[in-house]
């Protein structure tokens, strides 16, 4: 399967118009929030603690690049007019410059205040040449598409899932073997 991404470059007006609407990490929790249930600025200001006039402004950035869409109004508590938005999907398919911090930063922000139960994290040192590297990551794009394109379960609870492949700058010593780290710690039956 072919990561078939959307590469945003500068110089094209569209495509910075699209890099300055991902480099905000509350766009990108915008974006998240609305992946699944569609949602009206009052909603989301009120789920990010932001005021809604500047919940606004990043609601119409959102959807002027095509990340977020208007669904039909609907009339809210008082008869007022409400406009809810959903994720286009958009995002999924997007690599821009710079993009990668911006995510990191909106991952530690998901995560904080969580506890560690609530995490199931692991740490693995690979050493992989170009080829394998490349098949690492294909396999794993292609597994994580492959549980999008199923749709949400319609009985099933919301995740969020963060991969991260980099340069090991703190490798392990000459002739030592993967390492793998995760958040549950050792139990004296499980170290041997």
């Amino acid at each position: 399967m072919s990561r078939e991404r959307i590469e945003l470059r500068p110089g094209d007006p569209e495509a910075e118009a699209r890099m300055r609407a991902l480099s905000s990490p509350l766009r990108l929790r915008v974006l998240r929030l609305c992946a699944f249930e569609a949602r009206t600025n009052k909603e989301l200001a009120e789920l990010l603690g932001v005021n809604p006039g500047t919940m606004l402004h990043h609601v119409r950035t959102l959807v002027g690049t095509g990340y977020l869409a208007a669904e039909a109004e609907r009339t809210g508590a008082q008869g007022a007019r409400e406009v809810p938005y959903r994720a286009t999907g958009l995002s999924w398919r997007t690599s821009m410059p710079g993009g990668a911090h911006v995510l990191v930063e909106t991952f530690l922000q998901q995560i904080e205040g969580l506890t560690d139960d609530d995490l199931d994290t692991t740490w693995l040192g690979l050493k992989l040449n170009d080829a394998h590297r490349e098949e690492l990551q294909e396999r794993l794009f292609a597994l994580v598409n492959e549980f999008k394109e199923r749709g949400p379960d319609p009985d099933g609870e919301t995740y969020s899932l963060f991969t991260v492949l980099h340069p090991d700058r703190n490798p392990p010593g000459a002739g030592a073997g993967p390492h793998l780290r995760q958040s549950a710690p050792e139990t004296p039956d499980s170290a041997s």
